[in-house]
């Protein structure tokens, strides 16, 4: 009973050890070749990832080669991280550029998004999930009708919740151009939020 009680206890302090860890931190790790820091981070950041990738590609298959083609990526090239932003905003970058290489490749049919929402991710919290249980029908249908800069603009802000600084890293253009960007995104948004008959959201 008491080995039982020290091997839960050990593996208790390795979750608390594991969620003390800085992204920062896993990445210095993962240079040095830990594995375990990998499959750290993986776990903490793929099902974001998955979803920035298959709102581009729009092709499931694709989109889970393509995560796996990142975090590889991540491990070869850790060393190369000089900590300029912040190491989620690091790995979407190389997301998009994948995302945005494998759609020069070849033309994709659209998919049902409701399997980008039903994908669990353990940072939501009930009230999330019960916004986005009334709310996400709507708003998936609107953002989809946003022209692709518009659409890449309002997921990586409200999707990912990434400042008007990040957002320009990862596409590579000016922060003025984000927010020149940003202000017509919802702005059309609220239109086709308003025409879909939801005032309350286009507010």
């Amino acid at each position: 009973m008491q080995n039982v009680v020290a091997i839960n206890s050990a593996a208790s302090q390795g979750i608390i050890a594991a969620q003390a860890t800085t992204d920062d931190m896993l990445l210095e790790s993962i240079s040095d070749g830990d594995r375990t820091a990998m499959h750290t981070l993986y776990a903490r950041h793929n099902v974001r990832v998955y979803r920035f990738i298959l709102r581009i590609v729009r092709d499931t298959t694709i989109a889970e080669d393509l995560v796996s083609q990142v975090f590889l990526d991540v491990w070869r090239t850790a060393k190369q991280f000089e900590g300029r932003s912040q190491v989620s905003t690091w790995l979407l970058s190389i997301a998009r550029f994948k995302a945005l290489t494998a759609l020069r490749q070849r033309r994709f049919e659209d998919i049902d998004q409701d399997e980008v929402r039903e994908i669990a991710d353990d940072s939501d919290t009930p009230e999330t999930s019960l916004e986005r249980s009334t709310t996400s029908a709507i708003l998936r249908a609107c953002v989809a009708k946003l022209s692709p800069a518009h659409r890449e603009i309002i997921t990586l802000i409200y999707y990912h919740e990434k400042s008007v600084e990040e957002v320009g890293q990862i596409i590579g253009i000016p922060q003025s151009t984000v927010k020149t960007r940003m202000f017509y995104a919802r702005k059309h948004l609220a239109e086709l939020l308003r025409g879909a008959g939801v005032h309350s959201l286009a507010a």
